[in-house]
């Protein structure tokens, strides 16, 4: 079983590792190149007490990964957490990593007090699905991306 590690200002090195790796599992290696991203940039993010990098560690190697958002409500006391990214090496999957990595997020939202952790899949995924209708509620809806 892999090891998971909650990545912190110190952890820049890491945490580049892990874009490698989501880079090759969704197959998107210029979403998640580190070029033009700095150091200092990144030690912020990992930084933000509201943004949550875990990696999954086998061996000291990147085989996953967890990148999440506390998202503060305003209509309520409360926060939701969104998972924005999570994957698996391909060569690990199957494993129990992606359920241990949102276990170790389900455990950051109890300590902070989010009211619920909620993700999307994309139609077609159906291992994200599987994975997802496993563990919680399945609500289908439309998402929409605004340009700026």
């Amino acid at each position: 079983m892999a090891e998971i590690k909650r990545l912190g200002p110190d952890d820049v090195s890491l945490f580049r590792k892990m874009m490698r790796m989501f880079g090759e599992a969704f197959v998107e290696p210029g979403n998640y190149s580190a070029e033009g991203v700095s150091a200092a940039y990144q030690r912020e993010r990992l930084g933000d007490p509201t943004f949550f990098a875990l990696a999954a560690l086998a061996k000291g190697k990147v085989v996953g990964g967890l990148c999440a958002y506390e998202l503060l409500k305003f209509e309520q006391q409360r926060s939701e957490i969104y998972i924005y990214d999570l994957a698996v090496d391909a060569r690990h999957r199957r494993k129990g990593i992606a359920t241990a990595l949102i276990d170790e997020l389900r455990l950051i939202a109890q300590a902070c007090g989010a009211w619920t952790i909620f993700v999307q899949a994309d139609h077609g995924d159906d291992e994200a699905i599987a994975l997802y209708t496993k563990l919680g509620t399945r609500e289908d809806v439309l998402h929409f991306d605004i340009k700026p």
